[in-house]
């Protein structure tokens, strides 16, 4: 095939694609609006602009922002009660995959889904497990530490080593109260574990007890938050000297606010951002056509332009621009495998194990 067929084959794909998504969101225009949930501040403004603000101009139907502050218990508990009020949620993948062994979720149709820009399509164009019957990603990003550089000496924290080290570096650390996923893996590998390693040390008595002990190194030194806006908050009032906070909101202070805090990548988490239809939602078929709508190629990759997370489509890299508040350009701000020692969720891992360790991990707090 020659290149002129091949782009003409790729072009007429995407047509075909774009046409699906217009037909099926005119069918759901009868829905005048619908309730999408995540999780506030700068996260939610750029699911706004890329998402919300398009989707709404397109078809008429408006979308009610609601926050929460994530797992599936007010989802499971909609749905048990049978008043169901949240029609598609942002959630973590662990979290999403939890909600869809309990049937907590609405079926996705993979196939559905139109293709990407260059005509690949989504079943190909999304990364692995990004797609399926559950849930649909939108984004990848890394949970981090990160300090304010006005307030930190000459030597800078470089290793997830430094954010333990309460000797070399005084000060009180920022940790998300709700959920010690991410949390337990900065700790193994604080305590000499390799990042490859990391979920089979956890899934060890021996192993969960060694970052629980690794914790308690810094316990009495920890202020706690539970909103992802919180950890920004805690940095620029001085409340901590280093917290752990999730990559993009933190590049979000820097770019939009000039805020003087640096991100330290080493021994990232890294993670998908999914989106689920809730079972029973009020507004399904709306709901079904705005997460077709907003994980097409150029909603993700419009996203990255206000917050510094990777798009989960790969057509979606090359169409990434610049930072909407300063021009700076994305692509190395986004969470990539090559910064620092890198730790990827294991969803499974979370999914078979959260209710136990959220146990041991509240009955920590309480000590």
């Amino acid at each position: 095939m020659s290149r002129s067929l091949l782009y003409a084959g790729l072009s007429a794909a995407a047509i075909i694609g774009a046409m699906a998504v217009t037909i099926r969101l005119a069918e759901a225009a009868e829905d005048k609006s619908l309730t999408v949930v995540s999780w506030g501040g700068a996260y939610t403004k750029s699911q706004v602009e890329a998402y919300h603000k398009p989707f709404t101009a397109e078809t008429g139907i408006a979308v009610v922002n609601a926050d929460y502050n994530g797992g599936i218990a007010e989802v499971k508990a909609q749905v048990e009660s049978g008043n169901v009020v949240w029609d598609v949620v942002d959630m973590e993948v662990g979290d999403a995959l939890r909600a869809c062994d309990e049937g907590l979720l609405e079926p996705l149709d993979p196939a559905s889904f139109p293709a990407g820009d260059d005509g690949t399509p989504a079943a190909e164009d999304f990364y692995p497990d990004a797609l399926n019957e559950c849930w649909a990603t939108t984004i990848i990003f890394s949970t981090v530490f990160a300090f304010d550089d006005s307030k930190i000496g000459p030597n800078k924290p470089n290793t997830i080593g430094d954010f333990f080290d309460l000797q070399k570096f005084p000060g009180k650390r920022g940790l998300r109260k709700q959920n010690p996923k991410a949390t337990l893996e900065m700790a193994l590998i604080a305590d000499g574990v390799v990042p490859e390693d990391v979920y089979e040390v956890l899934a060890s008595p021996e192993g969960l007890d060694r970052a629980f002990a690794k914790l308690d190194t810094i316990k009495d030194s920890v202020v706690w938050w539970e909103a992802g806006s919180q950890p920004v908050q805690l940095l620029a009032d001085g409340e901590v000297a280093m917290t752990v906070v999730y990559n993009g909101r933190l590049f979000d202070a820097v770019a939009a606010e000039g805020k003087p805090f640096k991100i330290v990548w080493d021994a990232q988490v890294m993670e998908y951002d999914t989106y689920v239809v809730v079972k029973g939602a009020p507004n399904k078929e709306a709901a079904m056509a705005f997460m077709r709508f907003a994980t097409a190629t150029r909603q993700l990759a419009a996203q990255a332009s206000w917050i510094a997370y990777a798009p989960a489509r790969k057509s979606s890299l090359p169409l990434v621009g610049k930072n909407a508040a300063n021009g700076e350009d994305m692509l190395p701000n986004l969470p990539t495998p090559d910064k620092g020692r890198a730790v990827t969720v294991d969803p499974r891992f979370w999914a078979d194990h959260q209710d136990e360790i959220n146990q041991r991990w509240a009955a920590w707090l309480a000590q």
